[in-house]
Parts: structure tokens; C-alpha cells; sequence
């Protein structure tokens, strides 16, 4: 069952759960890997990245042939930063959650694979930049990135809150695990992916910023025309549920 008592910290993700950076990421690198003899289509470059890093997008296409230089990294870093500052997008509702969150007396953080640097240009063209600038935790500030736990335990005992008073907002299969092995309820955010591939490592799957807030027990912005707002989410292990919220509690009607 999705809670229904907010808790004390909520943790986002970035790329795909603050804004929208998926596209010029890909095509990005996409274009970089063609430029050193590697064509793949959009799908493969997708799923080359899927592990969360350029790094290791990197070590795996140098094994299937790209002739990457030494300085690589830091190069593709440098046209990628470019193409973020003038094309990533905020997600949908997401201030709303974060202007609910800090309404309601509850922290956020933001923890993700990618640099604090990327995180920063990112941030500064949506907007986000001076409300989360003292809340971001890269996972390249520590040993190993996502789906290993360790930047979700960090930004715990920082925090000084126990796991069960913490939700993380995630929207890949890679960060849900490390929310699961951290021991912290993860609700996975599918505006961008199948819900079958973040199901198994989450307590509920949602496809609409609008609905996070009566998921996390707060009461959401009604509908001007209904004074309410319906919304339906996937619980783990169950069917889709209809739900009417119109207070922080929330009523489950069949669908």
C-alpha cells in the first residue's frame, strides 16, 4: 500500500524525476560514438546508458569498438553540459511536490549518478537551482554508483532519519535497487518507463507528478473544476487502484 502518513525526507532522483534530460542525453552520446566509429540507433544508445554512467557507457563501448581518446570523458562531459543548459525541461508538477514538501516541514534531497556539476547547469535552466543547491549527493563523490546503496545511506545518516521515515523518488530499475538494498521505500516515477521493470523494487509505481503528493500523505492541489483529484497508481503486487483524494488520507475506490 502506498503511505499515508508523510514522511520526514524524500529523495529525488534527478535526470528523469526533477527534469527531463533523457533525450539530449542520448542523442548526445549517440553523436559522440558515431564521431569514433560506433553507429547505434537511439534504442542501443538507451540501453548502453542504462547502467547510469558515462564511464561505464564508455568501458562498454570501447569494447564493442569505438575508438575512444583518453580524454574522452571529460570531453563528452564538456558537450553534453552544452546541450543540457539549452534543452533539458523540468518535469511536470515537480516544483508543486517540492513547494508541498517544503509547506509541510519535510526535507528533500537529490541523489544521483551524474556529477554535481551536471546537476547544477540542469537545475539553474528549470529553475531549481537555489532551493536544492545545498541538497545534491552525486554517487561519484563515493565508491560506486547506483544501483549500489551507498549514496541513499549517505544522504540518511546526514539527514539523521531512520529508513522508514524516508521515501526515494526514482524512475530506473538501476536506482530502484539501490533504494530496495538501502532498505528505503522507493515510489517509481513511469511518465518514461514501463512500470514492469520498476515494480519488483518498489512500493508503488505512479505515471503523474500530480499524484506524488497524496501518495506521500499530504494533501494535493484539487482540481478547480471537481474540487478533488482522481488519480491511479500501480501498488506493488497488485492491480491498478483508483483513488479519490480530497484530504491527506487516501480512499481507495475500484477502478
Amino acid at each position: 500500500m502506498p503511505r499515508i502518513s508523510p514522511p520526514k525526507l524524500v529523495i529525488f532522483d534527478c535526470d528523469g524525476v526533477l527534469v527531463d534530460s533523457e533525450v539530449p542525453t542520448i542523442k548526445c552520446l549517440q553523436q559522440d560514438l558515431r564521431d569514433y566509429g560506433l553507429a547505434l540507433s537511439y534504442s542501443e544508445t538507451s540501453s548502453l546508458l542504462s547502467a547510469g554512467t558515462f564511464s561505464g557507457a564508455g568501458a562498454k563501448a570501447r569494447k564493442m569498438g569505438a575508438n575512444l581518446p583518453d580524454d574522452w570523458l571529460e570531453k563528452v562531459y564538456e558537450r553534453l553540459y552544452a546541450r543540457l543548459a539549452n534543452e533539458v525541461e523540468l518535469i511536470p508538477g515537480v516544483e508543486n511536490v517540492i513547494d508541498m514538501l517544503h509547506r509541510a516541514g519535510i526535507s528533500c534531497a537529490v541523489g544521483s549518478n551524474g556529477r554535481i556539476a551536471k546537476m547544477e547547469i540542469m537545475l539553474r535552466r528549470v529553475g531549481l537551482w537555489s532551493r536544492l543547491k545545498h541538497r545534491l549527493y552525486s554517487a561519484q563523490d563515493l565508491a560506486a554508483p547506483k544501483p549500489s546503496p551507498d549514496i541513499y545511506l549517505k544522504i540518511r545518516a546526514e539527514f539523521g532519519y531512520a529508513a522508514a521515515d524516508c521515501v526515494i523518488i526514482e524512475d530506473s530499475a538501476t536506482g530502484a535497487k539501490a533504494a530496495m538494498t538501502a532498505g528505503i521505500s522507493c515510489f517509481g516515477y513511469t511518465a518514461q518507463t514501463d512500470p514492469k521493470k520498476l515494480a519488483p523494487y518498489t512500493t508503488v509505481v505512479f505515471a503523474d507528478m500530480r499524484e506524488l503528493p497524496g501518495l506521500l500523505g499530504l494533501a494535493p492541489t484539487p482540481d478547480p473544476l471537481s474540487g478533488s483529484v482522481h488519480t491511479s497508481c500501480h501498488i506493488a503486487g497488485l492491480a491498478t487502484v483508483g483513488v479519490s483524494i480530497s484530504s491527506p488520507t487516501l480512499k481507495r475506490r475500484p477502478s
